[in-house]
């Protein structure tokens, strides 16, 4: 983590709704962020907190029923270069020099993005030298050294098979292949490890960290396990209803969380040791086709005050690299402390992190 890196991906404000039905879903209200060019960033938050809307409008590839209402989303191609707007870029220049090429994506499922109809060897064929003028010879050698690069056996004779024949993980291997084959500088992981079992994440999380190590890549992870997140990030985002409600670096997050939902992501995490009942937070997300008053966590908030019912919170700055959107940080609010049980689990990691490090 450096605070002196480049900065390369800066969304401002960014805004969306969806149409849907006669009615419109207020997705993102207004997600601010910053990347510096060689962090791992993670975005974590529960199933529709706008997590993926928000990387799919850098990458220019909401559906049509989306509506962008205001912000930005700056993106520097190269070192030194000026950013440039990717919410006002054309459609084709996006599909030219951003999708696949300075910024791939790696989803959840290898098998929306893989054709069953097509061997593994033509897509990364086809994905080469969609964005590069080289023979297809060229393309084939280099698509053998991508599926070697990520740990696939016998890569002349794999080239020849189709996605059915490999496992879920040797699937999700080779869309990672496809996400390299252009050099981007950018790789968004989606999810990218919810599918597999266990053991196959970790081999997985493995690979991605390895290669982010050898081409000097950045990478956002978007998650709703903070296991994982624990593991690969640099910086975390917390999101909840379409909005940051804290950010932090790893440490900032994971060992200082102010705001009472992260309170609640931390408490859920999986203690192999504890034969306790798995903690959830109560309730349920707002829907976002109604805009909520005050808080959007206020309903599920068991340290709600009077205000969070009317007033929506600013991001209230904790340190230089910490800050959360709860009332709780008002120099005027009463003293919360965090629950007993989410400290002590707070030390259990400190201490596991300490003999990690030994």
């Amino acid at each position: 983590m450096s605070d002196t890196a480049e900065v390369i991906l800066e969304i401002k404000d960014l805004d969306i709704s969806f149409r849907s039905s006669g009615e419109t879903i207020h997705a993102i209200r207004g997600v601010n962020m910053t990347m510096r060019r060689g962090e791992t960033m993670a975005i974590v938050g529960e199933s529709g907190s706008g997590k993926s809307v928000t990387m799919k409008a850098a990458m220019g590839i909401l559906p049509d029923n989306a509506v962008i209402n205001g912000g930005s989303v700056l993106y520097r191609m190269e070192s030194g270069s000026e950013p440039v707007d990717l919410l006002k870029a054309d459609t084709g220049w996006l599909r030219d020099n951003i999708r696949g090429r300075s910024i791939a994506m790696v989803f959840q499922d290898p098998m929306t993005s893989l054709n069953p109809t097509m061997s593994i060897g033509n897509q990364l064929i086809s994905a080469i030298r969609s964005h590069e003028n080289i023979s297809r010879s060229e393309a084939s050698g280099r698509a053998v050294e991508l599926l070697e690069e990520v740990g696939i056996t016998d890569p002349v004779r794999r080239m020849r098979q189709y996605p059915h024949e490999f496992s879920g993980g040797m699937r999700q291997r080779i869309v990672i292949a496809i996400a390299l084959s252009c050099n981007p500088s950018l790789l968004i992981c989606d999810e990218p490890t919810t599918a597999l079992d266990v053991t196959i994440q970790d081999r997985i999380l493995d690979l991605i960290i390895s290669l982010q190590q050898k081409r000097s890549l950045s990478v956002i992870y978007i998650t709703h396990n903070l296991g994982v997140v624990a593991r690969v990030a640099d910086y975390v985002n917390v999101m909840y209803a379409g909005k940051i409600i804290e950010t932090g670096t790893i440490f900032d997050v994971f060992y200082d969380p102010r705001h009472p939902y992260t309170w609640g992501l931390l408490s859920a995490i999986p203690d192999g040791e504890s034969s306790d009942e798995l903690y959830s937070i109560p309730g349920t997300p707002p829907v976002l086709s109604e805009e909520p008053v005050g808080d959007a966590f206020a309903p599920r908030n068991p340290y709600a005050l009077e205000i969070d019912f009317k007033e929506e919170p600013p991001m209230f700055p904790i340190s230089e690299t910490h800050a959360a959107a709860t009332w709780l940080l008002d120099e005027r609010a009463p003293k919360v402390e965090r629950p007993r049980e989410l400290n002590e689990r707070i030390e259990k990691m400190k201490r596991e992190a300490s003999e990690y490090v030994r």
